[in-house]
């Protein structure tokens, strides 16, 4: 028998890899004792060599498109990475390009597909304007994410006070277009842009100092003021749950870095932590810079001033052609698009740059199916409708060589109620011509009544409840999922959800007209005017108006007696005075409060009745005010939330009511 120490090496090999198998660690030992080389990757490599190329270059002759992944320099040496998506055979295309902080090589590759559409499909899901309207593609990762090199900033400031580089969002999409029309000799040399959300955020930095190039935008959904009423902050109070992104989205270049969680109810994991603060340090969120200047400015100071897009875009010339898409139902960023729309209105004096159109949608819906939001119908895809026929016709005439001048209003309104579009030529409008839009108090009254007659008796005088930091007023039904976008989460509807729950608690005020015997059109926001004291010295008031369905619906019968928002929002009562500086309120004095929800345009039917919800929490959605005034409700303990009586008030000289854009007829 030969001696193992003179077995060949490949026999020695073979016996040690099937041992190894079997028993990995006893091998292991016993080839280190017998003096064996247990360190076989160098001996595997030589004669295994590996079956993966340095590069791969896919065969792509059958695809109907040409992939190209580029990097393009930026004026300060940066490169920012950008998939374009060129159909085969273009000559004399236009481009359509969106920048993003979403990861351009994910979104242009959702489906193993030789097709364009498929693969974008998951993100635009607007193939009827894009294939089929044979545009060049291109999709582009902001400096600092996924591909681009560069440091991320979140929503980078316009270069100034707050951002000392010679670069930003404008100067990069600049630069990026400069690059597209000399280096695509498939191009006509046009370029549109159009994003959501922060996509949309993108969209409207290209107008700040624009490409000639560049002749028409579509900001969709957009991020325009973080403090005012889009992702951050509603009026002072902060929307922590919305926490997470900050993690997800700044911690890591490719968030590679994600939020957890140990409770199934978001409801009981944010009244657990007590404060945002504490529920941001749970996760080690001081690390990330946007989290510690939010932390920093918790008031409507420079920091989110200088940086609302609205008034950077008031202070441009309006060059590019324009049409801001805005969400009925948008549950993030419902306040941007119609504040663009009042910043820049009045510099349209030709009527040929800005446009508006809006539908039922929640956010970024308007590219997805628009037959319904939750249980409501609309009759028809409205979503669809506003692709083809005024998505696609815009683009098409400012991108397209010799395509038709499209046939669209200033404003394309979709009017819910009745589930119709109406073309407007301005906005608020209350129809095409012949009516006007008056504002109108529907007041509330003594017995929980809400009507258009103004309270004449001083008794009683108000309406009151107990506000319980420890039980806050859930936003929703519990429990309550996190922020989300999976076919399992209804985070994207709950604007629409059914507020009778909320309306049979103590501490909501429900006022309620008689039933309508003729039809309530409003068109744009109503305005909430609450005389209101607190036993505290801080407040939230939450006000809600509503469209109370009859009791049976017969043609739907999970609407019979639904309560369905039509407009909310929140104020944070230390903001009475002044948004840049908070100051306690004095307890028990009646103090009048002034804020506008976000537009509606709705027509509250016959048979139906209007509601004004009331309350003092809206939770976990935002974070629970102390009503014990603290210099940052941010770094509140759990000593400082305190219990208080709220009380409405409804007698002549301290009237309550919410201003409504009424639509009348001469």
């Amino acid at each position: 028998m030969t001696h193992p120490t003179t077995r060949p090496v490949s026999a020695l090999l073979a016996t040690f890899s099937i041992a190894l198998l079997l028993h990995p660690d006893a091998a292991l030992a016993q080839a280190e004792k017998k003096g064996a080389k247990a360190k076989l990757p160098a001996a595997s490599e030589s004669l295994l060599p590996s079956e993966t190329p340095e590069k791969f270059v896919p065969a792509t002759k059958s695809w109907d498109h040409e992939r190209r992944d580029v990097m393009i320099p930026m004026r300060d040496g940066v490169r920012l990475h950008t998939v374009i998506l060129v159909p085969k055979g273009a000559k004399g295309a236009p481009i359509l390009l969106t920048r993003t902080p979403y990861d351009a090589k994910t979104l242009t590759s959702h489906a193993q597909s030789a097709h364009l559409g498929p693969a974008i499909q998951g993100y635009d899901n607007a193939t009827d304007v894009i294939v089929d309207g044979g545009y060049i593609r291109v999709v582009q990762d902001v400096r600092g994410k996924y591909g681009s090199e560069g440091d991320y900033v979140m929503n980078r400031p316009f270069r100034g006070p707050l951002n000392p580089t010679k670069v930003d969002h404008a100067t990069d999409t600049y630069d990026t277009i400069n690059w597209l029309v000399k280096n695509l000799p498939e191009s006509n040399g046009r370029v549109g842009i159009l994003g959501i959300s922060y996509d949309g955020f993108l969209t409207l930095a290209a107008l700040v100092n624009p490409h000639p190039a560049l002749k028409v935008a579509v900001p969709m959904n957009p991020m325009v003021d973080g403090w005012r009423g889009d992702d951050w902050f509603h009026n002072g109070a902060f929307r922590q749950q919305g926490i997470p992104y900050f993690l997800d989205q700044a911690a890591t270049r490719g968030n590679e870095i994600t939020w957890w969680t140990d409770h199934r109810d978001d409801y009981d994991a944010y009244l657990k932590a007590g404060s945002a603060g504490e529920m941001a340090r749970s996760r080690g969120l001081e690390q990330v810079g946007v989290w510690r200047k939010v932390l920093a400015h918790p008031t409507y100071d420079a920091f989110w001033q200088e940086q609302a897009v609205d008034q950077v875009l008031a202070a441009q010339p309006l060059a590019v052609p324009t049409m801001l898409v805005h969400s009925l139902w948008d549950q993030e960023d419902i306040y941007g698009a119609i504040a663009v729309w009042e910043a820049l209105k009045q510099k349209d004096t030709a009527g040929d740059k800005l446009f508006l159109a809006f539908g039922p949608w929640h956010h970024g819906q308007e590219i997805g199916d628009g037959s319904s939001l939750g249980p409501l119908k609309f009759g028809s895809d409205t979503a669809l409708t506003f692709r083809r026929e005024i998505l696609q016709p815009f683009l098409d005439q400012y991108l397209r060589e010799g395509a038709p001048r499209a046939d669209l209003p200033k404003v394309s309104a979709f009017e819910t109620g009745t589930n119709s579009w109406r073309r407007l030529s301005t906005w608020p409008a209350g129809c095409a011509s012949g009516c006007d839009v008056k504002p109108t108090p529907l007041y509330l009254g003594a017995g929980l009544k809400l009507g258009f007659a103004a309270p004449k008796s001083p008794e009683p005088a108000f309406e009151e409840y107990v506000s319980d930091p420890a039980k806050p007023v859930p936003y929703r039904a519990r429990p309550i999922q996190p922020m989300g976008y999976d076919a399992a989460n209804s985070w994207s509807r709950w604007l629409v959800d059914d507020q009778r729950e909320a309306s049979g608690r103590p501490d909501v005020l429900a006022f309620v007209t008689d039933v309508l015997t003729a039809p309530v059109k409003i068109s744009g926001p109503p305005i909430a005017n609450l005389v209101a004291a607190t036993s505290g010295t801080d407040s939230d008031w939450v006000v809600k108006l509503i469209d109370v369905y009859p009791d049976e619906v017969p043609s739907q019968p999970e609407l019979g007696g639904y309560q369905l928002m039509v407009s909310a929002d929140i104020f944070r009562g230390r903001y009475r005075e002044s948004l840049e500086t908070p100051k306690a309120l004095a307890p028990d004095v009646p103090l009048p409060y002034r804020f506008a929800l976000p537009t509606a345009n709705h027509v509250f039917l016959p048979g139906h009745r209007i509601m004004v919800q009331i309350q003092s929490s809206w939770f976990p959605l935002y974070d629970r005010n102390p009503q014990n005034f603290v210099p940052s409700i941010f770094e509140a303990k759990p000593a400082d939330f305190r219990k208080a009586v709220q009380r409405v008030y409804h007698a002549p000289g301290l009237e309550s009511f919410v201003e409504l854009p009424l639509v009348t007829k001469p």
